[in-house]
């Protein structure tokens, strides 16, 4: 969930490389030119092909991060995932190659070959080198797709140093290279297809677009393994040739969403065995819906329009809400367990404990731009909220059993959101009452401006100390922790907000919790946790995420999140002061120096630096590193959690053995 965060090349200095060399490429595109300091019509620019691309690949995939090169691989397979939704392929392989390169391989019908009347090129050239050209507009191709855009693979081609293309179809394998988005050629027939079908590509993202070439093989796997779920009897395959020996997976299902939410609960204890699962066809949209509910007190619910997962949500997800709020209702009503004189339960009491998997496939999907994380088709919202509801009633009137465990886990969710509310405005009146809407321990900034502000989370108050002298009081808060904390993945909210240790963080952060979380009042935009580089200091980093994901996950969605890394040796010849997070780098070090008589001092915590070491190590902007906590993968962040912080100690046990080999610095 996290990654490091580092210099990136600033975007004028990339997009004057671009630009320079685009503009040497003398192939007849048309770019207006002005002198320097004027604006007039000799200023306005006309970007053609994929030049536009190329300038400002963020607005085509989001970053030039880590997600912004996978979504790279996103995009090529979306093309394949298509070609199975059409009925037309059942098998895909995706391979990382040694190099950096990936190769994406399907068996559906190829990509067509032959003059485009509209262009005059080869329909092959045309897919991989303009915008907004594809099968996917008049419906002839695909009926269901997730590209509907025609952006997908062309901006690919040109944000990677080379593109391979291969196409079986009609009995032969047509192939075409590009170098950055360009031809190298025209397209070529290559051989017979011998009854091979389908459509091979491979690329190499381009170093001088990307911040990181390095393609993680987890996050690809978990992105597969979503696609098998939703395309039940299509056969995927992972092969990653980097590491000796390599890796592979492969990924089957035929339960579809049942065997999804049944993966995401594996390490829960669910109130009934068998997920709730609802299928239905209202004219073209196909509409899935898979749920069950478990003891915990949190709502895990992935979304999906045509395969794209949609994390910001959507219409879909609109209706599935509005769905289960209302059968729940008016099922516990009828069944005497709501009388009539008392209160509905809310749409959260009823979403504790709930894992959902909602899939919709439709023609014209309207998504929030090319990233596509939020659906928007108006109609979708009445057609799933009418296929759950009637799914739901029918399966609580034939389970009963399953129906009332369900509405007494809703009741007792809507008493301690009852609580919370109570001990969060006590937790108001206290701090009005007191004079003082800020904790006391906490040591507060000067900026006023949350952009510039930062909040450092610190382990102990001796560390605290150090930090608090230490630090630049301009822009870093530093809000001193003693101890352990609650591990809230076993608390409902109302007993978190009772925390001597929490309510102080709450109080600080200024975003409120729960219903009346506010992410626009958040007092900082930099939250960094601050532990020992030890055991303990990882247990408590590990509670507070845990807290962060379960309470506050918009911090972590907005990039708010990071973790400081604090060294762990400090090497010194007297003269010369390095310092090392860890045994390798103080080894390495140590190697560098080449001095007989060294210092080498690990420290046992924080507090055993002083203020000026603490600075120079773990809290000047301009020589510390931090990690910065992502949610790229929200399913796989979930189950991490509940085996690591949950009730159940097996599959923490089971985790524990299967990691225990993979451990190289143990600190006892």
């Amino acid at each position: 969930m996290s990654r490091a965060v580092t210099q990136p090349a600033p975007d004028e200095q990339r997009d004057k490389r671009v630009a320079d060399r685009v503009s040497d490429q003398g192939d007849g595109r048309r770019r207006a030119r002005s002198a320097a300091g004027t604006y007039n019509a000799e200023s306005i620019q006309v970007l053609e092909g994929l030049e536009a691309v190329r300038r400002r690949p963020g607005m085509y995939i989001g970053s030039t991060d880590a997600r912004g090169l996978h979504h790279l691989v996103w995009e090529v397979v979306d093309n394949s995932i298509d070609e199975a939704m059409a009925g037309h392929a059942t098998r895909i392989n995706v391979r990382i190659r040694a190099d950096g390169s990936v190769l994406n391989e399907d068996d559906g019908r190829g990509v067509p070959v032959g003059r485009q009347k509209q262009t005059g090129k080869d329909a092959l050239e045309v897919v991989h080198t303009v915008l907004h050209a594809g099968g996917k507009f008049g419906g002839g191709g695909y009926k269901v797709s997730g590209g509907l855009h025609g952006v997908g693979v062309s901006v690919v081609n040109a944000l990677s140093e080379w593109l391979h293309v291969e196409t079986a179809r009609d009995g032969k394998v047509w192939a075409q290279d590009y170098v950055r988005g360009d031809p190298t050629g025209p397209v070529r027939e290559i051989g017979p297809s011998n009854g091979r079908h389908g459509t091979t590509t491979s690329f190499k993202p381009d170093p001088e677009i990307f911040e990181t070439l390095d393609f993680s093989f987890d996050t690809i796997a978990q992105r597969l393994r979503e696609s098998a779920y939703l395309n039940k009897g299509v056969w995927i395959e992972l092969f990653d040739d980097r590491p000796d020996p390599p890796r592979e997976k492969s990924f089957y299902f035929e339960g579809g969403l049942v065997s999804f939410v049944r993966h995401l609960n594996k390490d829960k204890e669910v109130l009934h065995s068998r997920p709730i699962y609802i299928e239905r066809r209202d004219g073209p949209t196909a509409i899935e819906v898979a749920l069950q509910y478990n003891d915990s007190f949190t709502e895990n619910v992935l979304a999906f329009a045509n395969n794209i997962n949609t994390v910001d949500g959507g219409t879909h997800v609109t209706g599935f809400r509005a769905a289960l709020t209302t059968s729940l209702n008016d099922w516990a009503r009828r069944q005497g367990i709501i009388k009539d004189s008392g209160g509905n339960l809310s749409g959260d009491d009823v979403r504790e404990g709930l894992t959902a998997v909602i899939s919709v496939k439709l023609t014209d999907p309207q998504f929030e731009g090319q990233t596509k994380a939020k659906l928007g088709n108006a109609d979708v919202k009445g057609q799933v909220q009418g296929a759950v509801a009637e799914g739901i009633t029918q399966y609580l009137e034939e389970n009963p059993g399953d129906g009332r465990r369900i509405i007494e886990k809703s009741i007792t969710a809507a008493r301690a959101r009852e609580a919370a509310r109570k001990a969060r405005d006590l937790v108001i009146r206290k701090s009005a009452l007191e004079g003082s809407a800020l904790p006391g321990k906490l040591a507060d900034c000067q900026e006023r401006d949350p952009t510039r502000s930062e909040l450092y989370i610190v382990e102990g108050d001796s560390a605290g100390g150090s930090a608090k002298q230490g630090r630049d009081r301009r822009s870093q808060a530093i809000l001193p922790i003693f101890g352990k904390m609650l591990n809230v993945e076993k608390a409902r909210l109302d007993k978190v907000l009772s925390s001597e240790k929490i309510r102080p963080l709450i109080i600080a952060l200024g975003t409120g919790i729960g219903e009346t979380f506010d992410i626009a009042k958040l007092r900082y935009h930099k939250v960094i946790l601050l532990a020992d580089a030890d055991v303990d200091g990882a247990h408590i980093r590990t509670l507070l995420m845990t807290f962060f994901f379960r309470n506050m996950i918009q911090l972590v969605e907005g990039g708010h999140l990071y973790i400081a890394q604090p060294p762990l040796f400090r090497v010194s010849t007297g003269k010369v002061t390095r310092y090392a997070r860890d045994e390798k780098e103080r080894d390495q070090i140590v190697k560098d120096m080449k001095v007989k008589n060294l210092t080498v001092q690990r420290f046992k915590g924080l507090g055993e630096m002083n203020a000026e070491q603490l600075w120079d190590t773990t809290m000047n902007p301009a020589t510390r590193t931090l990690l910065q906590v992502n949610l790229d993968n929200a399913a796989a962040a979930d189950s991490l959690f509940t085996k690591l912080m949950g009730e159940n100690v097996a599959p923490r046990k089971d985790f524990i053995k299967a990691e225990a080999r993979k451990v190289q610095n143990l600190d006892v």
